[in-house]
């Protein structure tokens, strides 16, 4: 199993599919990075020699990858939240930060909500609860 920038790449899938699995990596980096390396983007990971994997590794130094980009990711967000930004206030919420709309989707971001409002009377009778405290029946 390769071990690159920190990530264990899994071993059967092609070279330009596995190098995504690295946080910060898309599509797009994948061809910078194999492009840089020499490597063929059609080889498999587990095929992969040590030179090979060693110039894939001096390929990704100029990115920002795994934990460099996750934590000056979380410190943008803390800087929005410090400053008061409306971008910050979303975040410190937990709602949506881009505009989106949020009264009828958002459920990522927003979580499963229970139904509110009123109930009908055919499933309060089977519970037997009552509005006026006497049990119907």
């Amino acid at each position: 199993m390769a071990r690159i920038a920190g990530v264990d790449l899994p071993e059967n899938k092609r070279l330009d599919i596995g190098l995504t699995y690295i946080f910060g990596i898309g599509r797009s980096n994948v061809d910078q990075v194999i492009k840089n390396s020499g490597v063929a983007p059609e080889k498999r990971i587990k095929d992969l020699t040590e030179d090979e994997v060693n110039k894939l590794q001096r390929a990704l130094d100029p990115f920002k990858v795994e934990g460099d980009l996750r934590q000056e990711i979380e410190q943008n967000i803390k800087r929005l939240e410090e400053t008061g930004s409306y971008r910050g206030s979303r975040h410190r919420k937990g709602l949506p930060s881009r505009g989106q709309r949020t009264r009828s989707n958002a459920r990522t971001k927003r979580g499963k909500r229970k139904t509110v409002g009123t109930v009908r009377k055919e499933v309060v009778a089977k519970t037997g609860e009552s509005t006026g405290g006497v049990k119907n029946g």
